[in-house]
């Protein structure tokens, strides 16, 4: 039903595209960052997240500067987030930043983030 709360959650990861990550260190890179959004979700948003149908969109930046940006704001918006660094242990140096997962979360808070964003390709 259009309206319904369930469909104003989303969660967003946000990968930093200068990395040119292969797909399959890129799926693990964004599969840790919605695992880290969702467990910083209140049990109420985690639970209305999953019974909607768990959306997410995975956008594009283009710097580790702007996925911190990203984070730390989605932090002083009270928002759930996690700036998600490399272990080091395949592709990338100890310690790179690779994406943020914000959310679950209102999708209209989210999007005053992350909005101008473009869909990762």
């Amino acid at each position: 039903m259009a309206g319904d709360a369930g469909e104003r959650i989303k969660q967003v990861i946000v990968v930093d595209a200068s990395l040119g990550l292969p797909p399959g260190k890129l799926a693990a890179q964004a599969a840790h960052a919605a695992v880290i959004g969702f467990l910083s979700a209140p049990a109420s948003l985690q639970r209305a997240w999953l019974q909607s149908g768990m959306a997410k969109i995975v956008l594009a930046c283009d710097s580790a500067e702007a996925l911190a940006r990203i984070a730390a704001q989605a932090q002083a918006r009270g928002l759930p987030a996690g700036l998600v660094r490399d272990a080091g242990r395949t592709v990338l140096e100890p310690g790179t930043a690779t994406c943020v997962g914000v959310g679950p979360a209102e999708a209209a808070a989210i999007d005053e983030i992350t909005g101008t964003l473009p869909l990762l390709r």
